[in-house]
């Protein structure tokens, strides 16, 4: 987008947790005159003491979110469009920015801490082991929101690489059935970190055999995310990164 001061800034939030917005993130929202965030899922401290307008959207169409951004932009306010997590997750903004796009009106993302992030965080793990698994795959099992074939949770669990799984709190049953059907064993290493980063974070650890019942069992329904894979097996990883090996390159350490 072009360099004008009057810019819409989408801006991601963090998990819950009002610490964990950017420092550029807090800057914005300070200086802004006009707020729409989504009310549902953003921490009320971060708004407390602001001077701007805000708006809460949880209960408005994307026609009348566009509208109110839209003419915030038109009056020369700094807006901001504020998020949960990072706004490029299960954001809805691809569809934000297009309607900006056909109306002329510049944006730029400002990024946020994932709430998958946020999650590896409380469980204290790496996602990415060496020799365990190189790769993350973040993902959701279709509901009222439908996901392509080729991305059903049997066909992504093939490669068994850790996978976070979103919005999906609410199906754990049929979570751990699609995995076990694409090849997951019965006793890999299971989580399911609900509000994670805030005060009422809860942490359910288990396997796939036995990880449903046990969030069942918690309560756990919704706003949690569920990660599997062998990065969350307890003690010594099997091999060491190469980063601080004596007889590798310090460019990157």
């Amino acid at each position: 987008m072009n360099n004008s001061a009057n810019i819409i800034h989408f801006v991601g939030a963090g998990p819950g947790d009002p610490e964990l917005i950017t420092v550029k993130g807090q800057r914005l929202l300070a200086e802004a005159e006009l707020i729409v965030y989504t009310g549902s899922l953003v921490p009320e401290t971060l708004l407390a003491g602001l001077t701007a307008e805000i708006h809460n959207s949880a209960g408005l169409t994307l026609d009348e979110v566009i509208e109110l951004l839209a003419a915030g932009w038109r009056r020369g306010q700094r807006v901001v469009r504020l998020h949960t997590g990072d706004p490029a997750i299960y954001g809805a903004i691809g569809e934000q920015m297009a309607r900006l796009g056909e109306l002329g009106i510049p944006w730029r993302v400002v990024p946020g801490v994932s709430s998958v992030t946020a999650a590896a965080a409380a469980l204290s793990a790496e996602l990415t082991l060496p020799e365990v698994s190189q790769s993350v795959i973040i993902t959701r099992r279709g509901g009222r929101t439908p996901v392509p074939e080729r991305e059903q949770l049997p066909a992504l669990a093939a490669c068994q690489a850790t996978m976070t799984i979103l919005l999906s709190a609410g199906m754990m049953d049929e979570v751990t059935a699609d995995l076990l059907i694409g090849g997951y064993p019965a006793d890999t290493p299971a989580a399911v970190v609900a509000n994670a980063s805030q005060p009422e974070e809860l942490i359910v650890r288990g396997t796939l055999a036995d990880i449903a019942g046990k969030a069942r069992e918690a309560g756990i329904s919704k706003t949690a995310i569920i990660v599997v894979g062998k990065v969350l097996t307890a003690g010594a990883p099997p091999a060491l990164s190469k980063l601080y090996d004596p007889d590798f390159s310090h460019g990157y350490r």
